[in-house]
């Protein structure tokens, strides 16, 4: 069984087995140990101390010479299987057209399905396998991906068949969300129930018994979808054993967290937009808010009221949503950068937010998102930075020196 020992370190993000999701002022608390040695085996992390009881390297030796050690950033929101970039859409924002004006015009999530018909399934495993290695080399070491650019069945099967594909190939979990209610597609302009039928009662099954999908996920938003479609979504997978994770509240409050919390939803995403009552509601449910500011930051949009949220003492968590419409980029260190410059959210809460409770958000908890003894052992080695609250002060840098996956060192270049 192959060890690794990396010393010299300063391990961020210490953990016992015990802990698993951080609400409110937990949020704050980022345990490090100082002048520190890690031991891996196997896929695993097997030891950590300080360097006063550092032992002999049985394996492949790295010295970090003072650089922190972190675990894997766990980005649990993002649509990474797309044909093409929409940097035309970015001019036409620049020039003045909001977000539903281009997807009135036939831009936005209907650009990006008409661009997917036309790649072979080949061509779009290919494209998506090379951003996930790049997002790799960047530190992430969980991830999840949803289908939504398909709005057919031979389209969402063909995306949801990619990210099976990409789960095969890839050294790092990925989580798949079905999300083929993402927007109406034009041949359902007019028969809105048929395309609701179209989705549970043909691609669900199918979905089912080929496995391809962890989750259902729908767009609750007005000019998409409503509360009481993502409640027939909801229910429709927890039927076939898929929990929700619920696109919500991104422009509007219109019932869908509350519908989420009902339906046992693992998490709602966006949130960039919510009230008193909807604070309230998650306080006392599981369901856990996760945040994504590249989305507004992108649109030039208001952020969610991240601070709120945390002093509620909620779970709050952050991802990217890399796609190519309003995330162009799945860079989890900018995401966290954005949490504190933008959300006002301190870089411990941040971190926090995007490694372990990224984790709870995939239902990974309990092998990834913290140093812990017996978890799996994907982690980076930061290149040389003065302090933890250097990552997002320095937003520009790319801050990976090296990256150890299932306890393999893959070194500095993309894997």
């Amino acid at each position: 069984m192959t060890e690794l020992l990396i010393k010299n370190t300063t391990l961020v993000q210490i953990r016992e087995q015990t802990t698993t999701i951080l609400k409110g002022k937990t949020l704050k608390e980022l345990p490090v140990l100082e002048n520190a040695w890690i031991r891996c085996q196997g896929d695993r992390i097997l030891d950590f101390d300080t360097m006063d009881n550092c032992p002999s390297g049985q394996g492949q030796v790295v010295d970090a010479k003072g650089r922190y050690v972190f675990p894997s950033w766990c980005d649990s929101h993002t649509h990474l299987v797309f044909a093409a970039y929409r940097e035309q859409e970015f001019v036409q924002r620049i020039s003045g057209m909001s977000y539903a004006e281009i997807a009135a015009s036939g831009g936005g999530i209907l650009n990006s399905a008409r661009r997917l018909r036309a790649m072979s399934e080949d061509e779009l495993f290919r494209a998506a396998h090379k951003r996930l290695k790049q997002l790799i080399a960047r530190g992430t070491g969980a991830i999840e991906i949803k289908s939504g650019y398909g709005l057919s069945v031979v389209g969402e099967l063909k995306m949801l068949r990619v990210i099976k594909r990409l789960k095969a190939a890839s050294p790092i979990p990925i989580k798949a969300s079905f999300l083929g209610a993402h927007a109406l597609p034009a041949a359902f302009k007019e028969d809105r129930e048929g395309y609701m039928d179209l989705l549970i009662d043909k691609l669900l099954p199918v979905i089912a018994e080929e496995e391809l999908a962890d989750y259902v996920d729908i767009f609750c938003e007005k000019g998409f979808f409503s509360v009481g479609e993502a409640v027939r979504m909801m229910e429709a997978g927890n039927k076939y054993g898929l929990s929700a994770k619920i696109h919500t509240n991104q422009f509007n409050s219109m019932g869908g967290i509350e519908a989420a919390i009902a339906h046992n939803a693992i998490s709602v995403d966006h949130l960039e937009v919510v009230n008193e009552a909807e604070i309230s509601a998650l306080v006392n449910s599981k369901v856990i808010p996760t945040l994504l500011p590249s989305a507004p930051f992108f649109l030039q949009d208001h952020y969610p009221p991240a601070r709120q949220l945390v002093d509620a003492g909620l779970p709050v968590t952050l991802a990217s949503d890399f796609n190519p419409g309003t995330s162009p980029s799945g860079k989890m260190a900018f995401v966290v950068a954005l949490a504190c410059i933008k959300l006002k959210m301190l870089p411990s809460e941040a971190i926090n937010a995007a490694t372990l409770n990224g984790a709870a958000a995939m239902e990974l908890e309990n092998d990834y998102g913290s140093i812990t003894k017996g978890k799996k052992a994907n982690l980076f080695i930061t290149k040389p930075i003065p302090s933890i609250a250097y990552i997002p002060y320095g937003f520009t840098e790319e801050i990976v020196d090296e990256v150890i996956i299932n306890g393999q060192l893959l070194g500095k270049q993309l894997v």
